[in-house]
């Protein structure tokens, strides 16, 4: 699953780039980016099997509660992704396809640290084997996901690092010059 993933995440930053680089070269916001680019990932997605997720920029429920996840030292703590798809709870059996976190290339490390670090846990099947889900009720906790993304811009190079992680671990990793 997460290769179709892949393959629609690039369709749709390919489509995002070639429309909106001089947007993404202006220095507007992470979060203006996040939209623009779930723009395009909603145009992919639509015309895919998976037309029936949504595209959410700076989500924050699960079931009507705020989302959670377990940190280090398994306690829990509230999460916001930059851009999720998801189900919005529709699709019980898998409701997290993907979690993307974005940063500009100037932001602090520990920052950019720690969005790879949400992407890992995102990503796991389960909190260590603590996370339970029988498949008819959404967890407590959100995992899960079928692809992370991390997505940094850096104007000074003109480029976009992107990094994609699945099961708790990176996959992969690249660079797109503008």
């Amino acid at each position: 699953m997460y290769k179709e993933l892949i393959s629609i995440f690039e369709k749709a930053n390919k489509r995002f780039i070639d429309k909106n680089t001089p947007f993404i070269m202006s220095d507007v916001s992470e979060r203006s980016l996040c939209n623009a680019l779930a723009q395009c990932i909603f145009l992919e997605i639509s015309n895919s099997k998976y037309s029936k997720y949504y595209v959410d920029t700076e989500y924050n429920r699960n079931n009507g509660k705020v989302k959670t996840i377990y940190n280090d030292d398994l306690k829990a703590v509230s999460i916001v992704c930059d851009l999720i798809v998801h189900s919005r709870g529709e699709i019980v059996e898998k409701d997290n396809l993907i979690a993307l976190e974005m940063k500009k290339a100037y932001r602090k490390v520990e920052e950019k640290e720690n969005d790879k670090a949400r992407l890992v846990v995102l990503t796991k099947d389960s909190y260590d084997k603590v996370w339970s889900f029988d498949g008819k009720t959404l967890p407590e906790h959100v995992c899960g996901y079928e692809l992370g993304i991390y997505y940094e811009v850096n104007r000074k190079c003109s480029s976009i690092d992107i990094e994609y992680y699945i099961k708790g671990k990176e996959l992969k990793n690249y660079t797109l010059r503008l």
